[in-house]
C-alpha cells in the first residue's frame, strides 16, 4: 500500500465521521503512523494544521446544511461539534465573514473547503541532496523548551533569544559526533506538543543547569542545506519520502538538525536535517 493510499483511507474516516468525534489516532492508524507524524505529513503536505482542516470542512458542511435545509442553528451548530451558539456564531462569522442568521436569510455566497485528496507531486527539476546513514546512539546536553506542533516557526526565536554565555557553555562540552550544535525534535505526544533541545554531542558529565538526551542509534535521511530550511523540510515529506520505498520510524527517535559549521548559530550557517527511516 502506498503512502498516498494511505493517507487519503485516513482522509476517508475523517470525513465519514465529520460530523462526529473524529478519533484522530484512529485516522493515523489507518494511515500506518504515529498520530503526530500523521499531522506533520498532513501540514507539509497541505500547508495547513490537521485541526484547522477539520474546522474549515465542518463550517464549509454546516454552512450548506444552514442554506439548504429548514435545520434550526442550533442543531446545525451541535452537530458539528459547537457546544454553544456563540462559540459556532463565532467560528461562522470568522470563516464566512457573516453571520449564520445574515447567511440562511441573504442566501449569499459563502467559503468553503472542498475534502482534501492527497496525490504525489515529485519534481525532477530540483534535486535534493540526501544520503542514507546508519548511526550509533549518541547522547547531547543542552536547553530545552515545549512547543506545540503549529508553533514551529517560533523555533528560530529560541535560537535567537538563547544568551551568548549558553553558546559558550555548551561549546565546551561539545567533544562526540555529530559536531557542534544540534536542534532535537523529540518527546512528541498526543498533546500536540514536543521538546526542542539546544545541544551538542557529548561524552561529558550534564553540568547543572543543562538537561541530557539520548538519540537512540537509527537509519537516517540526511538532508544537507540546499535552500530555504521550511522548504527542504516540506519537500522531504511531499517528495522524497512517499517515492523512497522508507517511511518515518516511530515516535522513540527525534528529528535531528545539525549545524555544524555554526560558531554561534545566529547567522546564515550550514545544516544538515536528520530524519529517522524504516523500510516499508
Amino acid at each position: 500500500m502506498d503512502w498516498t493510499t494511505r493517507m487519503n483511507r485516513a482522509l476517508d474516516y475523517i470525513e465519514e465521521n465529520i460530523a462526529a468525534d473524529i478519533d484522530l489516532k484512529q485516522a493515523a492508524r489507518l494511515a500506518l503512523c504515529s498520530l503526530n507524524n500523521f499531522s506533520n505529513i498532513f501540514l507539509s503536505t497541505t500547508g495547513i494544521q490537521l485541526s484547522e482542516y477539520i474546522r474549515r470542512r465542518r463550517l464549509s458542511l454546516a454552512a450548506l446544511e444552514l442554506q439548504n435545509s429548514d435545520a434550526k442553528i442550533i442543531d446545525i451548530s451541535l452537530k458539528y461539534g459547537y457546544s454553544s451558539p456563540t462559540a459556532f456564531n463565532r467560528a461562522f462569522q470568522n470563516q464566512h465573514k457573516v453571520s449564520p442568521q445574515y447567511a440562511r436569510s441573504r442566501k449569499i455566497p459563502l467559503v468553503t473547503y472542498p475534502r482534501i485528496s492527497l496525490q504525489i507531486n515529485v519534481k525532477g527539476d530540483t534535486e535534493m541532496k540526501i544520503r542514507i546513514e546508519k548511526k550509533s546512539a549518541f547522547t547531547v546536553a543542552g536547553i530545552k523548551k515545549t512547543f506545540r506542533n503549529d508553533t514551529e516557526n517560533m523555533l528560530p526565536g529560541f535560537w535567537e533569544e538563547t544568551p551568548k554565555e549558553t553558546y559558550d557553555k555548551l561549546r565546551s562540552l561539545a567533544n562526540a559526533d555529530p559536531k557542534w550544535f544540534v536542534g532535537v525534535c523529540a518527546d512528541f505526544g498526543d498533546s500536540h506538543e514536543f521538546d526542542y533541545y539546544i545541544a551538542v554531542a557529548t561524552t561529558n558529565t550534564v553540568p547543572e543547569g543543562l538537561v541530557k538526551y539520548v538519540v537512540p542509534a537509527a537509519t537516517w535521511a540526511i538532508l544537507e542545506k540546499d535552500g530555504d530550511f521550511l522548504e527542504l523540510h516540506s519537500r522531504f515529506w511531499k517528495e522524497w519520502l512517499p517515492s523512497s520505498g522508507y517511511r518515518r520510524a516511530d515516535e522513540t527517535i527525534p528529528d535531528v538538525e545539525v549545524y555544524p559549521d555554526a560558531d554561534m548559530p545566529k547567522e546564515n550557517f550550514n545544516y544538515e536535517m536528520w530524519f529517522p527511516i524504516v523500510k516499508e
